[in-house]
């Protein structure tokens, strides 16, 4: 659920994912058949030093490496990357960031429609994460079932996310839950 936040964060910047891996093994397998231009590790699953295991890897040396953090790690751990991402980072910096260190001519281009969630897809959006039903939902904004559908569609399609647990992750990554009781 964590990933489905992160993806749609990098759609939303402008970037694509290409491919997502939670072992080693089918890590080298992707690198045969998709050309990367950043490879994003979480260091918690590294178990062996980064430079061993990018020797395991059938990946080009140019390649940039980034930690994606979510706690405390130790600066000496972190130094071994070629940068840092914090999950809490905002959509703004992460942009900011990637472009520095990918270049701007790295960078996919998203379609232009507007992918900004309504104040009402927000609402929506809140609820869904707070676990209520679409009926449920309907009742505490008094609008119909069919209404709140079609928000949900909407916001899937906006977002990328389909689960509602990457629903939910989105909604704390973007501080959405905070703005709420």
């Amino acid at each position: 659920m964590f990933r489905d936040g992160l993806k749609a964060m990098f759609c939303r910047i402008g970037y694509n994912v290409v491919a997502e891996y939670s072992d080693v093994e089918a890590l080298s397998h992707m690198f045969e058949r998709v050309q990367a231009d950043v490879l994003i590790i979480n260091p918690e699953l590294v178990t062996m030093p980064l430079h061993e295991l990018l020797k395991k890897l059938p990946m080009d040396s140019t390649v940039p490496v980034f930690a994606l953090v979510y706690q405390y790690f130790p600066p000496e751990r972190l130094a071994v990357y070629d940068a840092v991402i914090d999950c809490r980072m905002s959509d703004e910096t992460l942009g900011q960031m990637l472009d520095e260190q990918l270049g701007q001519t790295n960078k996919q281009k998203v379609n232009t429609e507007n992918y900004e969630l309504t104040d009402r897809e927000k609402d929506v959006l809140i609820l869904v994460a707070k676990g209520f039903m679409s009926k449920e939902i309907a009742d505490k904004l008094n609008i119909s079932v069919h209404t709140v559908i079609s928000h949900r569609k909407n916001i899937t399609r906006k977002t990328g996310i389909k689960s509602v647990a990457g629903l939910a992750v989105y909604a704390m990554l973007n501080n959405l839950m905070d703005n709420n009781e």
